[in-house]
């Protein structure tokens, strides 16, 4: 076993969860005592993590949501918070980065050095040079776009090539040519469950980034029966707004536990 895959069974184990908390940040969301302190994102992320640590296996901050604001250094910040508050829980700097080798090289590094990520999520349009410098971190996870959550994913994804469509491509790659090391995962969103349950037929045991619960719509039931392993794991199940913004008032973070507690309980129902 790997040690990024020996990490993630930690992290599944810690909590019995399979659950995985987006911090995707929106400052005009955020309840009126933080919206306007200097430190909004950081306090609100603070808030967030210290309400829901027992709850989770990963958390997944979304670059683009701290970059907006200028906040990369909150989210350094956040990232230093969750490994002093929750050791155990997975760090997923989601980025979709992807591009050619020489730049390529520089967004692992900006993940997996500057931001310390246990895994980054990447687009694998431009081929395996733009992933390779991601999957030569052999101790970090590499999270690679295969079936996307959002309505447009259809667009490209479900083009035929030859007898298969493009996310099936993707999904035999990543399996079979560039998972050499064991760090490999896949973005599956739950609002595709159909092809989940394909793509796991495909795959074996890779393991699975599953977007698209919550405010995407995406069945909770139908995405770990058709998804999980024969162990019951296999799947990090992340929700954003819905865990985030369950309230916007001052008990945010109380709501928040409530609803990473209720996901995690659904989950495992049907584990």
């Amino acid at each position: 076993m790997s040690r990024f895959m020996a990490r993630l069974q930690t992290a599944w184990s810690a909590h019995d969860s399979l659950v995985c908390v987006g911090l995707d940040p929106e400052p005009a969301r955020f309840p009126a005592l933080l919206r306007h302190r200097p430190q909004a994102i950081f306090e609100f992320n603070k808030a967030i993590i210290d309400a829901t640590h027992d709850q989770v296996a990963a958390y997944k901050p979304q670059f683009a949501h701290y970059a907006a604001e200028r906040a990369e250094d909150q989210l350094e910040q956040t990232i230093a918070y969750i490994r002093a508050t929750a050791p155990q829980a997975l760090i997923i700097l989601d980025s979709k980065r992807g591009d050619i080798g020489s730049t390529a090289e520089r967004y692992a590094r900006e993940a997996f050095e500057r931001y310390g990520a246990d895994a980054v999520t990447v687009n694998p349009y431009l081929g395996f040079d733009s992933v390779q410098p991601f999957l030569e971190h052999s101790d970090r996870g590499v999270i690679v776009l295969c079936r996307t959550s959002n309505p447009g994913a259809r667009d490209f994804q479900d083009l035929a090539v030859g007898a298969r469509t493009l996310y099936q491509v993707v999904a035999d790659k990543v399996a079979t040519d560039w998972n050499k090391q064991g760090n490999c995962m896949l973005v599956v969103g739950a609002t595709y469950p159909d092809e989940l349950g394909e793509i796991r037929a495909r795959v074996g045991d890779l393991p699975f980034l599953v977007p698209g619960v919550g405010a995407q719509g995406g069945d909770v039931a139908a995405a770990v029966t058709l998804g999980r392993t024969a162990n019951g794991s296999g799947l990090l199940i992340s929700s954003s707004r819905a865990v985030l913004y369950a309230s916007q008032g001052d008990d945010f973070a109380l709501a928040a536990r409530q609803a990473a507690a209720e996901l995690r309980a659904t989950i495992n129902q049907h584990r």
